[in-house]
């Protein structure tokens, strides 16, 4: 047995927030295949976690009752649930990031829970430029240009901030997740596609880390196994992706191509993708607008500049090896959209 590792076993009743979604049910079946007994919480009812044998509840993040009370009986906590996107209210990204990590915070403690593993993401120290091999010493930005990744850093540091001698905490940040069941990203790209409206941004020399959802969830999985009071992960954030930094577009466009679409050929420069993000901004901003405009500043400083991390302390310090490649990764996609297609 490797030193500092507790295995996750049938002895183990897990809490997971947001188990029905995208990374939430990778990490629930990765969980349920070591015999792992897995409470999942969120607000709607998901009839894939009843079929493997997760015990769902009801509730909000907002409301720590609801927490307090669904979290009795499990000894670690993993919590996923989010509000992404690049538009809406601040008071609900605020909320649902901030105040519901807060909550989950509390009812851990509330239930003498000494492990907490947080996703959270690489956005969170994103400052519009370029960001090329960095490690997890990047300090946090002044200034976001959106509620997502400002409200997703201050719950990381209130997570980080509630590590303690009884109480354990991790931040792992995944970055761009992919793969079959992908209910945001890949969507988003296809609906876009389909419609005439994605265009390659700049000159497509900017190269970005990605990550494939299992092994996603397998990193959560070499982390929780890691985390207990005092262990040499507790209180740290760690970088988690392929470690195989690819250009944004050729990404994307082997996504479009695994989906039996045509690749992208067309272009327009960053500066006027910024532009167009900011005016479309103010149009939904002044008009109420619902939904989120096809372009934000934020998005398109995302979309033409590089981010790629340096995860070395995750490959040392939690065992973390990416075992499936992107080509396969992309072999899977492609395979799983030919099935989807013939199914009634």
């Amino acid at each position: 047995m490797e030193n500092n590792v507790i295995p996750l076993t049938e002895k183990d009743c897990a809490f997971v927030t947001g188990g029905g979604g995208f990374l939430g049910f990778a990490i629930v079946k990765a969980l349920r295949e070591k015999n792992v007994k897995v409470k999942s919480f969120s607000r709607n009812s998901y009839p894939q976690l009843e079929k493997i044998g997760v015990e769902h509840v009801k509730g909000e993040l907002t409301n720590p009752e609801d927490l307090t009370r669904a979290m009795n009986g499990c000894n670690i906590v993993f919590h996923v649930a989010a509000k992404a996107g690049m538009s809406g209210a601040y008071e609900d990204y605020y909320n649902t990031n901030y105040l519901g990590t807060v909550n989950v915070i509390d009812a851990c403690r509330s239930n003498g829970i000494k492990r907490l593993v947080y996703t959270s993401s690489p956005s969170v120290i994103f400052d519009g430029k370029d960001m090329e091999g960095v490690d997890e010493s990047v300090p946090y930005p002044e200034h976001y240009e959106a509620h997502y990744p400002k409200t997703k850093a201050m719950a990381e540091k209130a997570v980080i901030a509630a590590n303690a001698s009884e109480f354990a905490t991790v931040a792992l940040r995944p970055h761009l997740i992919w793969g079959p069941g992908d209910n945001n990203l890949i969507p988003r790209i296809l609906s876009r596609a389909r419609a005439g409206r994605l265009r390659i941004i700049g000159e497509n020399k900017n190269k970005v880390d990605t990550i494939y959802i299992d092994t996603a969830a397998n990193a959560h999985i070499l982390a929780a196994e890691r985390l207990f009071p005092g262990s040499p992960v507790s209180g740290k954030k760690y970088f988690i992706s392929q470690g195989d930094p690819r250009f944004l577009w050729d990404i994307v466009n082997a996504i479009l191509v695994a989906a039996g679409e045509k690749p992208l050929s067309s272009s327009i420069s960053a500066k006027k993708a910024y532009y167009i993000g900011y005016v479309l901004e103010m149009i939904w901003k002044i008009f109420c607008i619902s939904g989120e405009p096809p372009m934000s500043r934020w998005v398109a400083q995302e979309m033409a500049t590089a981010h790629w991390f340096n995860i070395s302390a995750a490959r040392k310090e939690l065992n973390f090896n990416p075992e499936i490649s992107i080509e396969e990764g992309m072999k899977r996609l492609a395979e799983s959209f030919q099935i989807a297609a013939v199914q009634p």
